[in-house]
């Protein structure tokens, strides 16, 4: 039996990869292709510098560095392709006005180019709640996961009983539109659903018009309280989501959410752990005294106390000092800083790598400062 012929075609050489990608091993991919999915929304596929499988759960994130001027600039975007074609990855970004990093992506990252890339990551996926039937509520960037699922489901037939309902501004802004409508023109138990708050210049938009509420959800999907719901969008469209199934009388034990708004975490994560902190002095009597040390920002000159209880990040924002974040949780990487003296404890989930943290890299959210501290920022 003869052996497939050597081809001279370099895509072809993706295809005998055998081995997973291992960012620990290597976390450099190129950019091998950017599309254009909207008027302000690209999609950027990336692929391994030698032949390598991507192994991810449809809804998971990677972190990823840009180098952006003289700045590294750390940012976690949700993967929109499919591990079922492993070769490449994709993730999907829309045009922030004044957005340091969507704007340079835009403008700058081109075919050719090489990005670092720490992941997957995240626990937002259908595969971790696995279902007869499925609902996928989306606003604006936050069909990203859902794409993700969608096309995941896509592939591996089944005839899998999913309802996917997008809210965009206009029928102009809705992403994947096209290929959305394939899938479920090939699958009857694949409906699509687009709901658009107005009309676009080019298109008077005929279907679902206005925001998502409960007339709409139950006229397109009137099932929807028989289904696992997952919903990712902007924060005011994830808490109307919630309010709107909880008022429903939805079991909310079968929804999941996945926010870009990480900010509004730290503070209910703060509280939380204040009013644990309350509790336990309240039970053990008077706590020793606190120690406090000196965090120092090198580059912006900036200083701040710091209490030994207190992660940098918390204490930076008590001190009115803005410092990129996003999960709070170590997990997503965005904090991520070279501590150039002193010494923490850092209890991370899995946003930084051992060989970071060798040469004293230190994710801010999780870290508690053992000592005075300068910090590379």
């Amino acid at each position: 039996m003869s052996s497939a012929p050597v081809s001279a075609e370099p895509a072809a050489a993706r295809l005998v990869a055998s081995a997973p990608w291992d960012a620990e091993a290597d976390d450099a991919l190129l950019c091998v292709a950017v599309r254009d999915e909207t008027h302000d929304v690209k999609t950027f596929v990336l692929a391994p510098r030698e032949p390598r499988l991507f192994a991810y759960a449809p809804g998971q994130f990677l972190t990823f560095s840009f180098e952006i001027g003289s700045e590294t600039i750390h940012r976690c975007y949700t993967v929109s392709s499919a591990p079922t074609r492993p070769h490449t990855v994709s993730f999907t970004v829309k045009r922030v006005p004044g957005g340091p990093v969507s704007n340079w992506l835009h403008d700058t990252l081109k075919v050719g180019d090489t990005v670092r890339a720490l992941g997957p990551m995240g626990e937002f996926s259908c595969f971790n709640h696995p279902a007869g039937k499925y609902l996928l509520l989306s606003g604006g960037s936050g069909i990203t996961p859902m794409m993700s699922m969608a096309r995941t489901f896509h592939d591996l037939g089944g005839g899998r009983d999913v309802a996917f309902v997008h809210s965009a501004r206009s029928p102009a802004d809705i992403v994947f539109r096209g290929e959305l409508d394939t899938m479920a023109r090939l699958d009857p138990a694949f409906r699509v659903h687009a709901v658009c708050e107005t009309d676009s210049p080019a298109e008077a938009w005929a279907g679902f018009k206005g925001r998502l509420s409960l007339d709409i959800l139950s006229e397109a999907v009137p099932d929807f309280r028989e289904r696992e719901v997952f919903v990712c969008g902007p924060k005011p469209y994830m808490d109307a989501v919630r309010a709107m199934l909880a008022g429903a009388g939805f079991d909310m034990a079968r929804h999941h959410e996945e926010s870009f708004d990480f900010g509004a975490l730290p503070q209910a994560e703060q509280e939380a752990a204040s009013e644990a902190a309350e509790q336990l002095d309240a039970e053990a009597g008077a706590a020793p005294a606190m120690r406090t040390f000196r965090v120092e920002f090198a580059k912006t000159r900036r200083v701040l106390e710091c209490p030994e209880d207190s992660t940098v990040l918390d204490a930076a924002r008590k001190a009115g000092i803005r410092l990129p974040s996003s999960c709070a949780k170590g997990l997503c990487g965005t904090c991520k800083s070279k501590i150039t003296t002193g010494t923490v404890t850092m209890a991370h989930a899995g946003g930084i790598r051992q060989r970071e943290i060798d040469a004293g890299m230190a994710l801010l959210c999780c870290s508690k400062p053992t000592s005075d501290l300068v910090i590379e920022r």
